[in-house]
């Protein structure tokens, strides 16, 4: 072989091996929507950071403070992340288009993941506020969560369903929850209305600090709201410091949401090494531990990623 030859049939083989390895080498952006930092979706979603970074090759996940629920699926939706975490109701209101949430349009290229746990609709008020029933809310002032959240839709869904509006409270604000609770520690606040995993930090981090009231929603509320979202549950005494007897209210649950742009393949090993590796996200938050495969399809409000659904199939949970 001349020498012009090997020459090049050398730099053929190397282009050959810089491309393939270039290709090897490409990294994955995989953006997961969490909430702020002081409720459960933000230490779950960082969890399942550390497992995707660490299980699916080139991978580099991160984890995006946002207003949660409604704001997740607009930004899925956009194609500004790949993976998040939101209520039943928000999905369902999104993938439909009901304008009154926030959803102009219906958003189509939402697709499931997995069921994970309930969310608890927790009003809490201070003890020196006199608050002890959904009632004693008029004229009083409350935080609802960021406007159009997940919390936010359903606080407005719960007072409705009660006989109330916000014209019956003497100021309503709408505030991520550690700032609910830095107004209430203030006294600025009488109740803060939260929609998220039993034990989450900022309820517990005011419990520590002032002395409070759980206000039960009770089932004939949650009954009036009219949605399957909606169900009848309590919170456990000693939850929190100084609530000694269970709190009825309503449990609402969340889902693990992606959009039709993901890729079959990331999508079921998003699915496949969460199972794989469940108890990173046990560890992460108390709530976490709720999640459960024989429980990843129940209640699916959108299509299932074809992905996720290959996973599923694999361990028998679909035929």
């Amino acid at each position: 072989m001349r020498l012009f030859q090997k020459v090049g049939l050398a730099l053929s083989l190397g282009a050959v091996l810089v491309t393939g390895t270039a290709l090897a080498q490409k990294q994955q952006f995989l953006n997961i929507l969490t909430g702020g930092q002081s409720g459960v979706y933000y230490p779950i979603g960082v969890a399942l950071t550390q497992i995707y970074a660490k299980e699916i090759p080139n991978v580099r996940a991160t984890a995006q403070v946002t207003r949660a629920s409604a704001e997740n699926l607009n930004l899925l939706q956009a194609g500004r992340g790949e993976l998040a975490i939101s209520l039943a109701d928000s999905v369902t209101d999104a993938y439909t288009g009901n304008a009154e949430a926030g959803f102009d349009k219906p958003l189509t290229k939402l697709r499931g993941i997995s069921g994970t746990y309930n969310n608890y609709i927790q009003i809490i008020a201070s003890a020196d506020s006199g608050i002890k029933t959904l009632a004693d809310l008029k004229g009083k002032r409350i935080s609802v969560g960021a406007a159009k959240s997940g919390t936010e839709l359903n606080a407005r869904a719960i007072f409705k369903a009660a006989g109330l509006s916000y014209k019956d409270m003497s100021k309503v604000e709408y505030l991520p929850f550690g700032e609910s609770v830095e107004l209430m520690k203030n006294r600025q606040l009488d109740a803060t209305l939260q929609s998220a995993g039993l034990g989450v930090a900022s309820i517990r981090d005011l419990a520590t600090s002032v002395t409070i009231v759980v206000v039960a929603i009770p089932a004939d509320v949650i009954k009036r709201v009219g949605s399957p979202a909606y169900q009848p549950s309590f919170i456990p005494a000693n939850t929190y410091a100084g609530q000694t007897v269970d709190v009825s209210t309503a449990a609402i649950p969340n889902f693990l949401i992606t959009h039709s742009g993901v890729s079959n393949e990331l999508a079921y090993q998003m699915t496949k090494t969460m199972y794989d590796n469940i108890g990173t996200l046990y560890a992460a938050h108390n709530a976490a531990k709720a999640i459960k495969l024989e429980n990843a399809l129940v209640g699916m409000p959108v299509p299932l990623h074809p992905g996720a659904a290959r996973y599923y199939k694999e361990v028998g949970l679909l035929k």
